[in-house]
């Protein structure tokens, strides 16, 4: 069994139980407790589940607030440089999708000094980022507030997929490796960004070296899904030869390029 499997089968029993432990998944997967360990630290690092003493539990609000805070410190620098970049694709009179992710509330930033912008987001501090800018026109989906201060549930997919459309969709999302594509951890709010990339035309996809090889639980879209690659990070061949197969623009803003 993959690593990839195992460790969603791993998170489908914290799912279903509440609670994971070492002894037993190792006699249900049939490797190592080592191997099982190696898996719950590896889930941990993406800030899915939270290791215990012989096992693993649910992250709950709490330690996800935590980990919002985290992640908007994490890696800063090059995310406010993929924002940068991110911004120069845009032109007076764009109407675009924003996604909820820490890179893309750094582009608002960016957002303010063009005129003429229509953004439509699930995220509330993009909302209260640009909220009240006179060249920026702002729309939110509405829906239930999740705790990662975005609006999410059905009633946010279906305003999106019944009632706005964009040229262009800029996102980032827990991970990505060059067989499984780009992959989400949040189960909602992956819904919420393949609504955004099938109603858009043009999709950009912000990625910090952090993401590189990074997995989550949720296949958000295939490798040429997306048109633009905005990264800091020199990738290897492996992804270099799936773009140019997809037609893929690569941009990479890192200082060692």
């Amino acid at each position: 069994m993959f690593a990839l499997e195992r460790q969603k089968r791993i998170l489908e029993n914290l799912n279903a139980n509440g609670a994971v432990w070492v002894s037993k998944l190792s006699a249900e997967l049939g490797v190592t407790e080592e191997t099982v360990r190696r898996d719950l630290e590896k889930l941990e690092k993406q800030e899915v589940l939270v290791r215990t003493h012989g096992g693993a539990v649910p992250i709950t609000d709490s330690s996800y607030e935590l980990s919002l805070e985290k992640r908007k410190q994490t890696n800063s620098a090059a995310k406010e440089r993929l924002a940068k970049e991110a911004a120069e694709h845009l032109l007076p009179g764009d109407t675009i999708f924003l996604d909820s992710s820490t890179t893309t509330f750094y582009m608002a930033k960016e957002i303010k000094k063009i005129r003429n912008i229509t953004v439509i987001t699930n995220s509330l501090r993009i909302i209260n980022e640009l909220s009240g800018v006179e060249s920026v026109k702002l729309i939110t989906v509405g829906g239930l507030v999740s705790s990662n201060q975005s609006f999410v549930g059905s009633l946010a997919e279906n305003t999106i997929k019944n009632n706005f459309f964009a040229g262009k969709v800029f996102f980032s999302s827990k991970g990505i490796t060059p067989n499984a594509g780009i992959l989400e951890s949040n189960e909602q709010e992956c819904f919420i960004k393949q609504q955004m990339l099938a109603n858009a035309n043009e999709k950009y996809y912000l990625c910090d070296s952090t993401k590189i090889g990074k997995v989550g639980f949720y296949k958000l879209a295939p490798l040429d899904g997306i048109d633009y690659f905005i990264t800091d990070s020199n990738l290897s061949d492996e992804y270099m030869d799936k773009f140019v197969e997809s037609g893929i623009e690569y941009i990479n803003v890192g200082t060692n390029k």
